[in-house]
């Protein structure tokens, strides 16, 4: 991956969509992530119709299932094209295995996801008992999936520097919860803004509220990309 701005396509409809890519100039390359909500909707003929354009695509499904159903499922998104996948190392270690296997032949990253930038010390503790420090738990999930064959995870910037001294320089960071300084935190708890999130050696960011909801969508992602990119 080479460092992009990865644009979460939180849209109500693929019409609104598409009116927020036309912005952008036809040669002008982009990443999107499509996640539940747009795939739900829409399926892989959204996918093929983005891939049509040249994206480059993010497919965030976050498959947590049984090893055989990933494997199967992973297997169907093998044919599609897509630059990057994920699943959520919750389900085990066999589950990527797998998930792995169903992806062997295409050119398709597989990112595991540790812990949702959601999620902050309080609902770790309280509600998932887990008894590890947040940035430990992330780390301990990190090393477990890049020792399993993951390419790389999905973690908030502040455990980006802690998961490659654990794991390798090489493994794929991509940081979600990414807000400029003027932007609210939403329901993200975990946040950094694109220039602290790269001096945490963050591989990627994943922005889309800051971007598909700001009154200029369009400059709103160059200012995003220019900070990043410093």
């Amino acid at each position: 991956m080479d460092k992009p701005v990865i644009v979460a396509l939180d849209f109500a409809d693929d019409f609104e969509c598409i009116n927020f890519l036309n912005q952008f100039p036809k040669n002008q390359s982009l990443f999107l992530k499509i996640g539940l909500e747009m795939f739900c909707q829409y399926g892989h003929p959204f996918v093929k119709r983005l891939r049509e354009r040249g994206y480059n695509i993010f497919l965030d499904l976050k498959l947590h299932d049984i090893p055989n159903t990933v494997r199967r499922t992973c297997q169907m998104i093998a044919k599609w094209d897509v630059q990057v996948g994920t699943i959520h190392y919750g389900a085990g270690e066999d589950v990527l295995v797998e998930e792995k296997e169903g992806l062997s032949g295409s050119n398709t990253k597989l990112l595991a996801v540790t812990q949702l930038t959601s999620l902050g010390q309080v609902e770790l503790t309280n509600e998932l008992q887990v008894s590890l420090p947040s940035q430990d738990y992330v780390t301990r999930l990190a090393k477990l999936a890049f020792n399993n064959g993951a390419d790389g995870v999905i973690s908030s910037a502040l455990e980006v520097p802690m998961i490659k001294e654990a794991t390798s320089e090489g493994i794929i960071c991509v940081t979600p919860g990414i807000r400029p300084k003027s932007a609210q935190g939403g329901d993200q708890k975990r946040v950094a803004t694109p220039s602290q999130a790269k001096k945490l050696g963050s591989d990627a960011i994943v922005v889309g509220r800051p971007i598909t909801q700001a009154k200029d969508e369009y400059n709103a992602y160059v200012n995003i990309e220019k900070e990043w990119s410093k």
